[in-house]
Protein backbone atom coordinates (compact mmCIF):
# COMPACT_ATOMS: atom_id res chain seq x y z
CA UNK A 1 0.00 0.00 0.00
CA UNK A 2 1.08 3.98 -0.60
CA UNK A 3 1.36 5.29 2.88
CA UNK A 4 2.77 8.84 2.08
CA UNK A 5 0.27 11.42 1.41
CA UNK A 6 2.17 13.28 -1.01
CA UNK A 7 3.28 10.38 -3.06
CA UNK A 8 -0.46 9.12 -3.20
CA UNK A 9 -1.68 12.54 -4.42
CA UNK A 10 0.98 12.25 -7.08
CA UNK A 11 -0.28 8.96 -8.34
CA UNK A 12 -3.58 10.39 -8.52
CA UNK A 13 -2.88 12.82 -10.45
CA UNK A 14 -1.59 10.40 -13.13
CA UNK A 15 -4.02 9.18 -15.93
CA UNK A 16 -4.65 5.77 -15.50
CA UNK A 17 -2.05 4.66 -13.33
CA UNK A 18 -1.39 1.17 -12.32
CA UNK A 19 1.38 -0.68 -10.09
CA UNK A 20 1.75 -4.48 -9.97
CA UNK A 21 4.08 -7.26 -8.43
CA UNK A 22 6.13 -9.49 -9.62
CA UNK A 23 3.32 -11.95 -9.77
CA UNK A 24 0.77 -9.56 -11.05
CA UNK A 25 -0.75 -8.79 -8.31
CA UNK A 26 -2.25 -4.70 -8.20
CA UNK A 27 -0.47 -3.13 -5.64
CA UNK A 28 -2.07 0.02 -6.00
CA UNK A 29 -4.58 1.25 -8.82
CA UNK A 30 -5.74 5.26 -8.59
CA UNK A 31 -9.22 6.18 -7.97
CA UNK A 32 -9.06 7.42 -12.12
CA UNK A 33 -8.29 4.77 -13.26
CA UNK A 34 -10.82 2.69 -11.06
CA UNK A 35 -13.64 4.67 -12.06
CA UNK A 36 -12.92 4.07 -15.70
CA UNK A 37 -12.67 0.43 -15.22
CA UNK A 38 -16.24 0.18 -13.08
CA UNK A 39 -14.66 -1.31 -10.26
CA UNK A 40 -13.94 -0.08 -6.48
CA UNK A 41 -10.36 0.84 -6.04
CA UNK A 42 -9.76 -0.97 -2.80
CA UNK A 43 -11.47 -3.56 -3.86
CA UNK A 44 -9.59 -4.26 -7.12
CA UNK A 45 -5.47 -4.13 -4.94
CA UNK A 46 -4.34 -7.44 -3.79
CA UNK A 47 -6.14 -9.29 -7.00
CA UNK A 48 -4.28 -10.83 -10.03
CA UNK A 49 -4.03 -7.59 -12.72
CA UNK A 50 -6.19 -10.14 -15.13
CA UNK A 51 -9.06 -10.09 -13.46
CA UNK A 52 -9.68 -6.51 -13.23
CA UNK A 53 -8.12 -5.72 -16.74
CA UNK A 54 -8.83 -9.01 -18.43
CA UNK A 55 -6.82 -8.27 -21.64
CA UNK A 56 -3.45 -6.13 -19.95
CA UNK A 57 0.07 -6.63 -21.00
CA UNK A 58 1.12 -6.22 -16.99
CA UNK A 59 1.76 -10.13 -16.86
CA UNK A 60 4.01 -10.06 -19.54
CA UNK A 61 5.64 -7.22 -18.83
CA UNK A 62 6.92 -9.13 -14.87
CA UNK A 63 7.58 -12.08 -17.11
CA UNK A 64 9.84 -10.59 -19.81
CA UNK A 65 11.24 -7.55 -18.24
CA UNK A 66 10.72 -5.31 -21.55
CA UNK A 67 9.02 -2.10 -21.44
CA UNK A 68 5.98 -1.52 -23.71
CA UNK A 69 6.25 1.97 -24.97
CA UNK A 70 2.76 3.36 -27.07
CA UNK A 71 0.97 0.38 -26.73
CA UNK A 72 -2.46 0.34 -28.26
CA UNK A 73 -5.37 -0.69 -25.64
CA UNK A 74 -9.20 -0.98 -26.22
CA UNK A 75 -11.12 -0.43 -22.93
CA UNK A 76 -14.83 -0.12 -22.13
CA UNK A 77 -14.67 3.38 -20.21
CA UNK A 78 -17.62 2.56 -17.69
CA UNK A 79 -17.31 6.42 -16.17
CA UNK A 80 -18.66 7.49 -20.04
CA UNK A 81 -20.12 4.08 -20.93
CA UNK A 82 -18.25 3.98 -24.43
CA UNK A 83 -15.48 2.12 -25.45
CA UNK A 84 -11.98 3.97 -25.81
CA UNK A 85 -8.62 3.13 -26.78
CA UNK A 86 -5.59 3.98 -25.03
CA UNK A 87 -2.12 4.91 -25.64
CA UNK A 88 -0.40 2.79 -22.76
CA UNK A 89 3.21 2.63 -21.42
CA UNK A 90 4.25 -0.15 -19.30
CA UNK A 91 7.06 0.01 -17.54
CA UNK A 92 8.66 -2.81 -15.47
CA UNK A 93 10.27 -2.26 -11.71
CA UNK A 94 13.88 -3.88 -11.42
CA UNK A 95 16.52 -3.96 -9.04
CA UNK A 96 19.93 -5.02 -9.11
CA UNK A 97 18.62 -7.46 -12.28
CA UNK A 98 15.52 -8.64 -9.86
CA UNK A 99 12.23 -7.92 -11.04
CA UNK A 100 10.23 -6.75 -9.15
CA UNK A 101 6.97 -5.74 -10.67
CA UNK A 102 5.89 -3.29 -13.00
CA UNK A 103 3.98 0.08 -13.45
CA UNK A 104 1.84 1.24 -16.20
CA UNK A 105 -0.10 4.87 -16.94
CA UNK A 106 -1.76 5.92 -20.17
CA UNK A 107 -0.02 9.09 -21.70
CA UNK A 108 -3.45 9.96 -24.04
CA UNK A 109 -6.73 8.97 -23.13
CA UNK A 110 -8.32 9.00 -26.58
CA UNK A 111 -6.78 7.38 -29.61
CA UNK A 112 -8.10 10.36 -31.89
CA UNK A 113 -5.75 12.99 -29.53
CA UNK A 114 -2.68 10.83 -31.16
CA UNK A 115 -4.45 11.75 -34.96
CA UNK A 116 -5.09 15.11 -33.03
CA UNK A 117 -1.66 15.74 -32.17
CA UNK A 118 0.14 13.90 -35.19
CA UNK A 119 -1.73 17.14 -36.99
CA UNK A 120 -1.19 19.57 -35.10
CA UNK A 121 3.34 18.65 -35.69
CA UNK A 122 2.76 18.36 -39.19
CA UNK A 123 1.00 22.16 -39.18
CA UNK A 124 4.22 23.38 -37.15
CA UNK A 125 6.68 21.76 -39.30
CA UNK A 126 4.73 22.70 -41.89
CA UNK A 127 4.97 26.54 -41.05
CA UNK A 128 8.43 26.11 -39.96
CA UNK A 129 9.63 25.09 -43.21
CA UNK A 130 7.45 27.72 -44.65
CA UNK A 131 9.43 30.65 -42.27
CA UNK A 132 12.75 28.96 -43.28
CA UNK A 133 12.07 29.44 -46.95
CA UNK A 134 10.97 33.64 -46.19
CA UNK A 135 14.03 33.92 -44.48
CA UNK A 136 16.36 32.20 -47.09
CA UNK A 137 14.41 34.77 -49.44
CA UNK A 138 14.82 37.96 -46.97
CA UNK A 139 18.89 36.63 -46.98
CA UNK A 140 19.15 36.38 -50.25
CA UNK A 141 18.17 39.78 -51.00
CA UNK A 142 20.24 41.34 -48.18
CA UNK A 143 23.39 39.06 -49.26
CA UNK A 144 22.97 37.17 -52.44
CA UNK A 145 26.23 35.74 -51.95
CA UNK A 146 25.23 33.78 -48.92
CA UNK A 147 24.13 30.69 -51.51
CA UNK A 148 27.38 30.44 -52.83
CA UNK A 149 28.90 28.44 -49.91
CA UNK A 150 33.00 28.03 -49.28
CA UNK A 151 35.83 30.44 -49.00
CA UNK A 152 38.50 28.63 -50.81
CA UNK A 153 40.44 30.86 -53.08
CA UNK A 154 38.39 29.84 -56.73
CA UNK A 155 35.11 30.35 -54.60
CA UNK A 156 36.13 34.32 -53.81
CA UNK A 157 37.12 34.51 -57.32
CA UNK A 158 33.86 33.39 -58.61
CA UNK A 159 32.32 35.07 -56.64
CA UNK A 160 33.92 38.49 -57.39
CA UNK A 161 33.29 37.30 -61.10
CA UNK A 162 29.36 37.41 -60.38
CA UNK A 163 29.44 40.91 -59.12
CA UNK A 164 31.33 42.33 -61.92
CA UNK A 165 28.86 40.69 -64.26
CA UNK A 166 25.56 40.50 -62.66
CA UNK A 167 24.35 43.86 -63.66
CA UNK A 168 25.02 44.01 -67.39
CA UNK A 169 22.95 42.17 -70.04
CA UNK A 170 25.60 40.24 -71.01
CA UNK A 171 25.19 36.19 -71.45
CA UNK A 172 26.41 33.88 -69.21
CA UNK A 173 27.12 30.22 -69.65
CA UNK A 174 27.94 28.83 -66.56
CA UNK A 175 29.58 25.04 -66.95
CA UNK A 176 30.39 22.27 -64.45
CA UNK A 177 29.99 18.50 -63.56
CA UNK A 178 26.87 17.47 -62.54
CA UNK A 179 26.30 18.40 -58.56
CA UNK A 180 28.49 21.02 -58.61
CA UNK A 181 26.12 23.76 -58.06
CA UNK A 182 25.58 25.65 -61.22
CA UNK A 183 21.84 26.60 -60.59
CA UNK A 184 22.93 28.03 -56.93
CA UNK A 185 25.64 30.70 -58.89
CA UNK A 186 22.49 31.51 -61.49
CA UNK A 187 20.01 32.26 -58.41
CA UNK A 188 22.96 34.49 -57.09
CA UNK A 189 23.69 36.31 -60.67
CA UNK A 190 19.90 36.73 -60.70
CA UNK A 191 19.23 38.19 -57.18
CA UNK A 192 22.60 40.42 -57.53
CA UNK A 193 21.10 41.79 -60.81
CA UNK A 194 19.25 44.54 -61.11
CA UNK A 195 16.26 42.41 -61.76
CA UNK A 196 15.68 40.94 -58.92
CA UNK A 197 12.48 42.15 -58.15
CA UNK A 198 11.40 40.42 -61.28
CA UNK A 199 10.68 37.36 -62.74
CA UNK A 200 13.18 34.42 -62.71
CA UNK A 201 12.12 31.27 -64.77
CA UNK A 202 14.20 28.05 -64.70
CA UNK A 203 13.93 25.47 -67.12
CA UNK A 204 15.60 22.30 -67.68
CA UNK A 205 16.07 21.49 -71.51
CA UNK A 206 16.59 17.90 -70.60
CA UNK A 207 13.92 16.87 -68.62
CA UNK A 208 11.32 18.18 -71.11
CA UNK A 209 10.20 16.01 -74.31
CA UNK A 210 11.84 17.69 -77.36
CA UNK A 211 8.27 17.79 -79.05
CA UNK A 212 6.61 19.82 -75.90
CA UNK A 213 10.06 22.31 -75.22
CA UNK A 214 8.86 24.43 -77.95
CA UNK A 215 6.07 25.52 -76.49
CA UNK A 216 7.12 25.26 -73.29
CA UNK A 217 9.67 27.96 -74.58
CA UNK A 218 8.05 30.33 -76.57
CA UNK A 219 4.61 29.66 -75.74
CA UNK A 220 1.70 29.40 -78.37
CA UNK A 221 -1.59 30.98 -79.79
CA UNK A 222 -5.29 29.47 -79.62
CA UNK A 223 -5.82 26.64 -81.57
CA UNK A 224 -1.95 26.38 -83.19
CA UNK A 225 -2.33 22.77 -82.86
CA UNK A 226 -4.65 19.81 -81.45
CA UNK A 227 -4.80 19.96 -77.61
CA UNK A 228 -3.91 23.83 -77.26
CA UNK A 229 -5.94 25.47 -74.33
CA UNK A 230 -8.49 28.07 -75.03
CA UNK A 231 -6.86 31.55 -75.19
CA UNK A 232 -3.29 29.93 -75.53
CA UNK A 233 -0.81 29.85 -73.40
CA UNK A 234 2.54 32.01 -72.97
CA UNK A 235 6.19 30.87 -73.08
CA UNK A 236 8.59 30.82 -70.08
CA UNK A 237 10.45 33.79 -71.91
CA UNK A 238 7.50 35.33 -72.25
CA UNK A 239 7.35 35.10 -68.12
CA UNK A 240 10.72 35.87 -67.62
CA UNK A 241 10.44 39.39 -69.15
CA UNK A 242 11.94 41.95 -67.65
CA UNK A 243 13.67 39.19 -65.98
CA UNK A 244 15.76 36.49 -66.15
CA UNK A 245 15.63 33.05 -67.71
CA UNK A 246 18.11 29.58 -66.89
CA UNK A 247 18.33 26.91 -69.52
CA UNK A 248 19.73 24.27 -67.63
CA UNK A 249 21.16 21.43 -69.98
CA UNK A 250 21.58 23.98 -72.73
CA UNK A 251 23.31 21.17 -74.74
CA UNK A 252 20.16 19.04 -74.70
CA UNK A 253 18.05 21.25 -76.91
CA UNK A 254 17.44 20.06 -80.15
CA UNK A 255 19.09 22.23 -83.37
CA UNK A 256 15.56 23.53 -84.91
CA UNK A 257 15.07 24.71 -81.28
CA UNK A 258 18.84 26.52 -81.31
CA UNK A 259 18.08 28.45 -84.41
CA UNK A 260 14.83 29.71 -82.80
CA UNK A 261 16.74 30.75 -79.52
CA UNK A 262 19.59 32.35 -82.08
CA UNK A 263 16.67 34.88 -82.76
CA UNK A 264 15.75 35.83 -79.16
CA UNK A 265 19.56 36.47 -78.49
CA UNK A 266 20.28 38.67 -81.88
CA UNK A 267 16.36 40.41 -82.27
CA UNK A 268 15.04 40.46 -78.39
CA UNK A 269 11.90 39.52 -79.56
CA UNK A 270 9.90 36.24 -80.15
CA UNK A 271 6.44 35.13 -81.61
CA UNK A 272 4.12 32.22 -80.03
CA UNK A 273 3.62 29.09 -82.02
CA UNK A 274 0.61 29.87 -84.65
CA UNK A 275 0.58 33.83 -84.01
CA UNK A 276 2.40 36.36 -86.44
CA UNK A 277 2.24 38.74 -83.81
CA UNK A 278 5.88 40.14 -82.35
CA UNK A 279 6.60 40.18 -77.91
CA UNK A 280 9.46 42.28 -77.55
CA UNK A 281 11.91 41.24 -75.14
CA UNK A 282 13.75 42.88 -72.58
CA UNK A 283 15.46 39.49 -70.59
CA UNK A 284 18.80 38.37 -69.53
CA UNK A 285 19.94 34.81 -70.48
CA UNK A 286 22.06 32.19 -68.45
CA UNK A 287 22.73 29.11 -69.62
CA UNK A 288 23.97 26.30 -67.71
CA UNK A 289 25.52 22.66 -68.76
CA UNK A 290 27.88 19.68 -67.75
CA UNK A 291 28.34 19.38 -71.63
CA UNK A 292 31.46 20.03 -73.36
CA UNK A 293 29.70 22.12 -75.66
CA UNK A 294 32.65 22.75 -78.30
CA UNK A 295 32.87 18.77 -78.64
CA UNK A 296 29.08 18.78 -79.40
CA UNK A 297 30.21 21.57 -82.33
CA UNK A 298 32.37 19.20 -83.69
CA UNK A 299 29.71 16.72 -83.86
CA UNK A 300 27.03 18.75 -85.48
CA UNK A 301 24.93 18.82 -82.58
CA UNK A 302 24.96 22.32 -81.80
CA UNK A 303 25.22 25.46 -83.17
CA UNK A 304 28.41 27.55 -83.29
CA UNK A 305 26.89 30.63 -83.61
CA UNK A 306 24.83 30.10 -80.83
CA UNK A 307 27.52 29.17 -78.65
CA UNK A 308 29.56 32.23 -79.13
CA UNK A 309 26.13 34.01 -78.41
CA UNK A 310 25.56 32.49 -74.75
CA UNK A 311 29.17 32.17 -74.13
CA UNK A 312 30.15 35.96 -74.17
CA UNK A 313 30.78 35.19 -70.21
CA UNK A 314 32.08 32.05 -68.98
CA UNK A 315 31.62 30.81 -65.33
CA UNK A 316 33.52 27.65 -64.83
CA UNK A 317 32.68 25.92 -61.38
CA UNK A 318 35.37 23.85 -60.26
CA UNK A 319 34.52 20.16 -58.64
CA UNK A 320 34.55 19.85 -55.29
CA UNK A 321 37.16 17.98 -55.36
CA UNK A 322 39.97 20.64 -56.38
CA UNK A 323 38.33 22.91 -53.54
CA UNK A 324 38.50 20.56 -50.58
CA UNK A 325 39.09 23.21 -48.05
CA UNK A 326 35.23 24.17 -48.40
CA UNK A 327 34.00 21.30 -47.26
CA UNK A 328 33.30 22.05 -43.58
CA UNK A 329 31.46 25.19 -44.39
CA UNK A 330 29.39 23.19 -46.86
CA UNK A 331 29.07 20.65 -43.95
CA UNK A 332 27.54 23.48 -41.60
CA UNK A 333 25.46 24.77 -44.18
CA UNK A 334 23.79 21.73 -44.84
CA UNK A 335 23.57 20.54 -41.23
CA UNK A 336 21.71 23.59 -40.45
CA UNK A 337 19.48 22.89 -43.30
CA UNK A 338 18.45 19.35 -42.71
CA UNK A 339 17.85 20.32 -39.15
CA UNK A 340 15.19 23.16 -40.00
CA UNK A 341 13.55 20.11 -42.55
CA UNK A 342 13.74 17.35 -40.33
CA UNK A 343 13.56 18.91 -36.93
CA UNK A 344 16.70 17.49 -35.67
CA UNK A 345 19.40 18.86 -33.15
CA UNK A 346 22.58 18.37 -34.82
CA UNK A 347 25.45 20.54 -34.07
CA UNK A 348 28.62 19.70 -35.79
CA UNK A 349 30.73 17.41 -37.25
CA UNK A 350 33.58 15.36 -35.87
CA UNK A 351 37.33 16.38 -36.96
CA UNK A 352 37.49 12.48 -37.64
CA UNK A 353 34.74 12.47 -40.34
CA UNK A 354 35.80 15.86 -41.70
CA UNK A 355 39.20 13.92 -42.70
CA UNK A 356 37.68 11.35 -44.02
CA UNK A 357 35.30 13.75 -46.24
CA UNK A 358 38.63 15.39 -47.10
CA UNK A 359 40.29 12.90 -48.56
CA UNK A 360 37.65 11.52 -50.73
CA UNK A 361 37.24 12.43 -54.70
CA UNK A 362 33.50 13.11 -54.94
CA UNK A 363 32.63 12.08 -58.06
CA UNK A 364 28.90 13.10 -57.04
CA UNK A 365 30.12 16.97 -56.11
CA UNK A 366 28.47 18.79 -53.85
CA UNK A 367 25.04 17.28 -54.41
CA UNK A 368 26.59 13.79 -53.24
CA UNK A 369 28.17 15.73 -50.15
CA UNK A 370 24.39 16.92 -49.49
CA UNK A 371 22.80 13.65 -49.83
CA UNK A 372 25.50 12.06 -47.53
CA UNK A 373 25.00 14.67 -44.66
CA UNK A 374 21.23 14.75 -44.91
CA UNK A 375 21.22 10.64 -44.04
CA UNK A 376 24.37 11.32 -41.53
CA UNK A 377 22.11 13.88 -39.83
CA UNK A 378 18.77 11.97 -39.57
CA UNK A 379 21.10 9.07 -38.29
CA UNK A 380 23.04 11.22 -35.48
CA UNK A 381 19.68 13.37 -34.70
CA UNK A 382 21.52 15.26 -32.06
CA UNK A 383 24.77 16.25 -31.15
CA UNK A 384 28.24 16.01 -33.36
CA UNK A 385 27.75 13.96 -36.34
CA UNK A 386 30.55 10.80 -35.42
CA UNK A 387 32.24 7.76 -37.61
CA UNK A 388 29.32 5.55 -36.53
CA UNK A 389 26.58 7.74 -38.18
CA UNK A 390 28.52 7.68 -41.67
CA UNK A 391 29.25 4.08 -42.01
CA UNK A 392 27.10 3.53 -45.00
CA UNK A 393 29.63 6.17 -46.76
CA UNK A 394 32.68 4.45 -45.27
CA UNK A 395 31.52 1.50 -46.97
CA UNK A 396 30.78 2.88 -50.17
CA UNK A 397 34.30 3.96 -50.23
CA UNK A 398 35.59 0.69 -49.48
CA UNK A 399 33.66 -0.58 -52.51
CA UNK A 400 34.79 1.65 -54.52
CA UNK A 401 38.28 0.96 -53.49
CA UNK A 402 37.76 -2.34 -54.13
CA UNK A 403 36.47 -2.31 -57.66
CA UNK A 404 39.64 -0.16 -58.11
CA UNK A 405 41.98 -2.32 -57.42
CA UNK A 406 43.66 -5.27 -59.75
CA UNK A 407 43.35 -9.20 -58.21
CA UNK A 408 47.07 -8.91 -57.28
CA UNK A 409 46.54 -5.83 -55.26
CA UNK A 410 43.63 -7.28 -53.10
CA UNK A 411 45.25 -9.70 -50.92
CA UNK A 412 47.06 -6.61 -49.75
CA UNK A 413 44.24 -4.33 -49.65
CA UNK A 414 42.23 -7.35 -47.42
CA UNK A 415 45.49 -7.88 -44.94
CA UNK A 416 45.79 -3.66 -44.40
CA UNK A 417 42.22 -3.69 -43.72
CA UNK A 418 41.99 -6.54 -41.60
CA UNK A 419 45.44 -5.26 -39.83
CA UNK A 420 43.50 -1.89 -39.28
CA UNK A 421 40.07 -3.78 -38.03
CA UNK A 422 42.43 -5.73 -35.31
CA UNK A 423 44.28 -2.41 -34.01
CA UNK A 424 40.93 -0.49 -34.05
CA UNK A 425 39.34 -3.23 -31.96
CA UNK A 426 42.34 -3.59 -29.49
CA UNK A 427 42.47 -0.41 -28.73
CA UNK A 428 39.11 -0.10 -27.65
CA UNK A 429 39.24 -3.21 -25.26
CA UNK A 430 42.80 -1.63 -23.98
CA UNK A 431 44.48 -4.25 -25.26
CA UNK A 432 42.13 -7.28 -23.70
CA UNK A 433 42.09 -9.67 -26.57
CA UNK A 434 38.94 -11.53 -25.33
CA UNK A 435 37.53 -8.08 -25.52
CA UNK A 436 38.95 -7.46 -28.88
CA UNK A 437 37.61 -10.94 -30.07
CA UNK A 438 34.00 -10.07 -29.08
CA UNK A 439 34.06 -6.33 -30.82
CA UNK A 440 35.24 -8.08 -34.20
CA UNK A 441 32.44 -11.04 -33.78
CA UNK A 442 35.26 -13.58 -34.41
CA UNK A 443 36.65 -16.51 -31.85
CA UNK A 444 39.38 -15.63 -29.40
CA UNK A 445 41.90 -18.66 -31.33
CA UNK A 446 41.06 -16.58 -34.64
CA UNK A 447 42.63 -13.23 -33.02
CA UNK A 448 45.17 -14.61 -31.96
CA UNK A 449 46.37 -16.40 -34.66
CA UNK A 450 45.37 -13.26 -36.60
CA UNK A 451 48.03 -11.14 -34.40
CA UNK A 452 50.88 -13.31 -34.33
CA UNK A 453 50.08 -13.98 -38.61
CA UNK A 454 50.37 -9.64 -38.42
CA UNK A 455 53.00 -9.38 -35.85
CA UNK A 456 51.34 -7.25 -33.96
CA UNK A 457 52.63 -8.54 -30.45
CA UNK A 458 55.38 -5.28 -31.07
CA UNK A 459 53.50 -2.44 -32.45
CA UNK A 460 53.47 0.48 -30.67
CA UNK A 461 49.87 1.04 -32.13
CA UNK A 462 48.83 -1.51 -29.87
CA UNK A 463 49.94 0.30 -26.27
Amino acid sequence: MITNDLLRKALEAFPNFIVVDSAGIIVYLNNIYARFLGVDQDEAIGKHVKNVIPNSRMDKVVETGIAEMGSIMNLYNHEKQENTTLVCNRIPIIEEGKILGAVAATTLNNIFEVDMLYRELQRTKNENQSMIKQIESYKMHINPMESVIGNSQVIKELKQSIRDYAKSNLPILITGETGVGKEVFANAIHQVSDRFLNNYVKINCAAIPHDLLESELFGYAEGAFSGAQKGGKMGKFELANNGTILLDEIGEMPLSLQTKLLRVLQENELQRLGCVKTIKLNIRIICSTNSDLEDLIEKRLFREDLYYRINVVNIIIPPLRDRLTDIPALCHHFICKINAIEGLNVSEISDEVLGIFQDYKWPGNIRELENTIHRSVVLCKVGSIQKKHCMFFINKIIQSNLASYSRNDLKDLTNNTEISAIIDALKRANGNKSKAAKLLNIDRSLLYSKIKKYNLNDKDELI
